[in-house]
């Protein structure tokens, strides 16, 4: 990970990707999962995503010493964070529309 992308004292870039991407990133898919399930509006999204952004940099700060309060930081979990998101949003409501809407096919036009 570049150094004036992320702050951090050394590079740590698998530690990123196992908190960040991978434990952040399944919470954040499940969270739009959710929001998409429960027929939430997608703004909902960025209101979890933050919350869990400021979870990620917890653990990062408490776990493998790294900074807390980096607004560089926090801001790169955060889009990696919404970008999963917003992921697992549109693949759980595309497959709701798909079984909400069976009767209509790919052109538009009822059956």
């Amino acid at each position: 990970m570049p150094e004036w992308l992320y702050d951090a004292p050394e590079p740590r870039g698998l530690i990123f990707l196992i908190v960040t991407v991978v434990l952040g990133g399944l919470a954040a898919f499940v969270t739009g999962r959710t929001v998409a399930q429960t027929w939430r509006p997608f703004w909902a999204i960025p209101l979890y995503m933050v919350l869990l952004a400021a979870a990620v940099r917890f653990i990062h700060s408490a776990v493998f010493s790294g900074t807390l309060l980096s607004l560089k930081s926090y801001l790169v979990d955060l889009v990696v964070l919404l970008v999963i998101a917003t992921i697992g949003h549109l693949h759980s409501r595309r497959r709701q529309m798909a079984v909400q809407y069976a009767w209509r096919d790919s052109t538009g036009t009822t059956r």
